[in-house]
């Protein structure tokens, strides 16, 4: 049986209808949702979060404590050469008595470095006075020697409390009463008299002194010498 012309076109066009509806409904459902989107309320933005700079404490420079000025040591309680380690340094002491009674300090003449026999040094000063004339020590020392050779003649050793200075005094006429070895002498007592034994020549009195130091206190002849005489020129006169 024949369709009749209107109904077949009916036919044809139901599908085209069909899709022009599906679309009508998604482009409708589109819209919606793009119409919901627009007035939706935006997300909050995220906070901003400022980073927390610790403070920067400034650098402090320390102060530097001054050093204390040291105290220098105390002098020696002996009245003695005090030699440094340089050889040939000139020894210091404190101020001597002048080994000879009334001798005074302008009337010194520096015979240290005078010529001896077979070439020697003489390394003593001779104090020239008058035959008996007192000789003095010349600071507080211990005598450790009472001598009497071809030389000196008549000679005394007397060491100071440092065990190192040695005082010598030769050409004596004779001791004092009581010098003997194991004697305390203070400055200024009596150890002798002016005399010419030895090799000082009859006739040629005088007082041969020597300071020098000894390492080993056994040993307190030869030991290194030191010029009296710049030590008496300050000295006391008794």
């Amino acid at each position: 049986m024949a369709i009749p012309h209107t109904t077949a076109a009916l036919i044809v066009s139901i599908p085209r209808l069909v899709t022009v509806v599906v679309l009508g409904i998604a482009a409708g459902t589109a819209a919606h949702l793009w119409s919901s989107r627009r007035h939706a309320t935006p997300d909050a933005s995220p906070p901003v979060v400022t980073p927390v700079t610790a403070p920067v404490t400034p650098s402090v420079t320390p102060r530097l404590r001054k050093p204390k000025a040291q105290k220098p040591p105390p002098p020696s309680l002996a009245p003695s050469v005090q030699t440094r380690a340089a050889e040939g340094d000139r020894a210091t002491m404190m101020q001597l008595v002048i080994p000879v009674k009334g001798i005074r300090s302008n009337e010194l003449r520096d015979t240290y470095n005078d010529a001896r026999g077979a070439g020697r040094r003489h390394d003593a000063i001779d104090i020239m006075a008058a035959h008996n004339t007192p000789v003095l020590a010349a600071a507080p020392a211990r005598v450790v020697r009472r001598d009497n050779g071809a030389r000196g003649g008549i000679a005394l050793y007397a060491m100071a409390a440092d065990n190192r200075t040695i005082y010598y005094y030769a050409h004596l006429d004779r001791y004092a009463p009581g010098i003997v070895e194991g004697t305390q002498l203070r400055a200024g007592d009596v150890v002798g008299y002016v005399g010419d034994t030895g090799n000082a020549g009859a006739g040629n009195y005088h007082l041969h002194f020597e300071i020098t130091t000894t390492a080993d206190p056994k040993r307190y002849w030869g030991g290194a010498s030191h010029n009296p005489y710049p030590l008496l020129r300050t000295g006391i006169t008794q």
